[in-house]
Parts: structure tokens; C-alpha cells; sequence
């Protein structure tokens, strides 16, 4: 499983990678590999819109399973990654560079302190097996 340090990641298995004041938001390795071939993203929101932690911001449909994207920050949605919809399968591939969902602004930098760092977050995985 690959979690890479300098990202913060949510107990819903979104990450989040701050840049200032707004951050890309996506879904971990570890959530990719549990979905596998991801066939279709449907995104909820769009740029300018708010949107609040725990709130679904899309789904994700794959061969096996669909699954819900929540956000893991509070803010207004600054860009969608809309490349994905004709390409999902970036996110089996790369979710952690190319595969980010949405873009950001946060508003209340006190809720990244609730996300699992890297390893916080690969030893939470491990609970779960």
C-alpha cells in the first residue's frame, strides 16, 4: 500500500494534500485497491459551490462496488478534476498525483488536525484487515 508522507488522510480513506490555503482532495491507495477497476465518477459538486466535512462530494462506481467520496475539510470548491470522467481508471493508476477529485479552499484549517497522518492512517488500515 502506498501512503505517501506530506498528505493527511481521512478515516473514510480520502486524502487531502494542503497548498496554502486550499488543498486537493481524493481517495487513497488503499481505497482504490479495495474498489479495483474503477469504471465511472459521478462528481456532486462543482467549482464555487460550499461544501462541509463528512458531506458525499461524489461516487465512485468499479467493477465490484460503488462507494461514496466525503470531504475531509470544510470550504468552497475551487476546481473539479473533470479529466477523470473520461479517464477513471487514473485513480486505480495514480490517485495520488493524477487522480485528485477536487481542489479546495478550506475554511477552518483546525479540521486537518482530526486527519491520520501517513502513519496514522497505514496503521488504521491495518486495523481493519
Amino acid at each position: 500500500m502506498n501512503t505517501p508522507k506530506g498528505f493527511k488522510f481521512y478515516k473514510t480513506d480520502e486524502w487531502v494534500k494542503v497548498d496554502g490555503n486550499s488543498a486537493k482532495i481524493g481517495i487513497s491507495d488503499f481505497a482504490q485497491n479495495q474498489l479495483s477497476d474503477i469504471v465511472y465518477i459521478e462528481f456532486n459538486k462543482e467549482a464555487g459551490e460550499s461544501v462541509e466535512k463528512g458531506q458525499i462530494l461524489s461516487t465512485i462506481e468499479s467493477v465490484k462496488a460503488a462507494a461514496d467520496v466525503n470531504s475531509p475539510i470544510s470550504g468552497k470548491v475551487l476546481e473539479v478534476n473533470e479529466c477523470l470522467s473520461d479517464t477513471p481508471e487514473v485513480l486505480n493508476e495514480d490517485p495520488y498525483e493524477n487522480g485528485w477529485l477536487y481542489k479546495v479552499e478550506f475554511n477552518n484549517p483546525s479540521e486537518l488536525d482530526d486527519l491520520f497522518d501517513a502513519k496514522g492512517y497505514d496503521e488504521f488500515c491495518e486495523s481493519r484487515h
